[in-house]
């Protein structure tokens, strides 16, 4: 990646590690908070907003401050992480006291945790906003022109880590549930064949027993199936054994 240093350009290469690694998504998000700080972007402590539970969150942070200085944000609907979000543009913040009247809540968070300046970057994916990366600076306008560029080309990489992770485990969840689905298909499977066989009745009989087996004791059909397998008898009816 020319035109950018060295460290840089390797904190970029390791925001795609999680699919390498299969690391989770959060521990991706946290990995995106723990490389914007370490980055020369210039911030001290760092969070990542996403929408989720019908409302915004911080999921991952670096530095304790930025989860406070997130959640005033919240709690007020307002100030320029939610703004980064909303709107897709970045949002710099030299002096986060000169803007008191603005964002009350969060200019007195700010103050209590030694907090100057901020800069928030929307993390955008294919024209999508997704969420925000709020980085945060105890020196007053550390982020000048060059390390707001540094800091739109981390936020990319870091939105394509994000969604490349979250298409990666709605994936892998998709195909343990097929897995799942399969395994329990077979062992209902296996208890009609049983039922079949020592009861003289249908497929349709034997399927219509373990539901409403099922449905008699509030249980799942594959518990049932899995307790005929291993016992021969159905679970409320000790006292028929398959023979």
């Amino acid at each position: 990646m020319p035109g950018y240093p060295d460290e840089f350009t390797d904190l970029l290469l390791s925001l795609h590690q999680s699919m390498v690694n299969e690391e989770s998504l959060d521990d991706t998000l946290r990995r995106v908070a723990y490389l914007a700080c370490k980055s020369p972007i210039g911030a001290d402590t760092a969070g990542v907003t996403l929408q989720r539970d019908g409302g915004p969150t911080t999921p991952a942070f670096y530095g304790d401050a930025a989860l406070q200085l997130d959640r005033a944000q919240y709690a007020a609907d307002d100030g320029p992480c939610l703004t980064a979000y909303r709107t897709g543009e970045t949002v710099r913040v030299d002096a986060i006291a000169a803007e008191a009247n603005r964002w009350p809540e969060y200019a007195a968070q700010a103050a209590e945790h030694e907090i100057q300046s901020s800069l928030s970057l929307p993390l955008t994916v294919s024209g999508q906003t997704v969420g925000a990366l709020n980085l945060y600076s105890k020196s007053r306008a550390p982020f000048t022109e060059q390390s707001v560029e540094l800091a739109r080309t981390f936020a990319r990489q870091a939105a394509v880590a994000l969604a490349n992770a979250d298409v990666f485990w709605q994936t892998h969840a998709l195909t343990r549930n097929l897995e799942a689905a399969f395994e329990n298909r077979d062992r209902i499977g296996q208890a009609k064949g049983i039922l079949i066989a020592t009861r003289n009745i249908t497929a349709d009989d034997a399927f219509d027993l373990l539901r409403r087996t099922s449905q008699n004791l509030n249980i799942k059909v594959r518990d049932v199936a899995d307790h005929l397998l291993l016992t021969g008898i159905l679970p409320d009816d000790p006292n028929h054994l398959i023979t």
